[in-house]
C-alpha cells in the first residue's frame, strides 16, 4: 500500500481519471451510470475514524464492479486502520495530519499475515496449500485405489 503524508498531497484532482466518492454514496447507481468507466483512481473518504462505510465500498469496488485501478483513503487515516484498509482493497492512503509516514509503513511488517480471506487473498489459511505440499497432494490424488 501506498502511505502519502497530509503535506505531501497535491490539493489538484485530475477529474479525468479520478472520482472523489462520498462515503454515503450508492455505488451502485453510480456503476449504472458508466461513471467508473476510464477512472483510473477512485477516492474514498473517511470524514472520521470510526465512520467505516468507505471500507465496504473499496470491498464492493473490488469484488462486484471489479475496480482494478488505485483505491485512495483520504480524511481521518490513522495508522491503526492501515492494514484494514489494504485487505478491504484500497492500494493508497493519505494519512491525517500530524501521523508519521513511518511508523505507518511499519504496521504492514507487524501485520504480514492472517488466517482469514481478504480482497486480496479470499481464501482462508487453511484453504491455502503449502507450497511444497501441493505436488505431492496432486500425485496421490490420481493414484489408483
Amino acid at each position: 500500500m501506498k502511505i502519502i503524508a497530509a503535506d505531501a498531497v497535491s490539493t489538484a484532482v485530475d477529474t479525468e481519471t479520478t472520482l472523489q466518492i462520498a462515503n454515503d454514496a450508492e455505488l451502485a447507481d453510480l456503476a449504472a451510470s458508466g461513471a467508473l468507466q476510464g477512472v483510473q483512481r477512485v477516492e474514498l473518504h473517511f470524514p472520521k475514524f470510526t465512520d467505516g462505510r468507505a471500507y465496504t465500498q473499496a470491498v464492493l469496488l473490488r469484488r462486484r464492479y471489479r475496480f482494478t485501478g488505485d483505491i485512495r483513503a483520504t480524511g481521518d487515516v490513522l495508522i491503526d486502520q492501515l492494514v484494514h484498509m489494504q485487505r478491504s482493497g484500497f492500494t493508497s492512503a493519505v494519512l491525517a495530519p500530524g501521523v508519521d509516514a513511518a511508523a505507518a509503513e511499519r504496521q504492514f511488517t507487524r501485520y504480514a499475515a492472517f488466517y482469514q480471506g481478504d480482497v486480496l487473498q479470499p481464501r482462508p489459511l487453511f484453504a491455502r496449500a503449502a507450497p511444497d505440499a501441493a505436488p505431492a497432494a496432486a500425485e496421490t490424488a490420481t493414484e489408483p485405489a
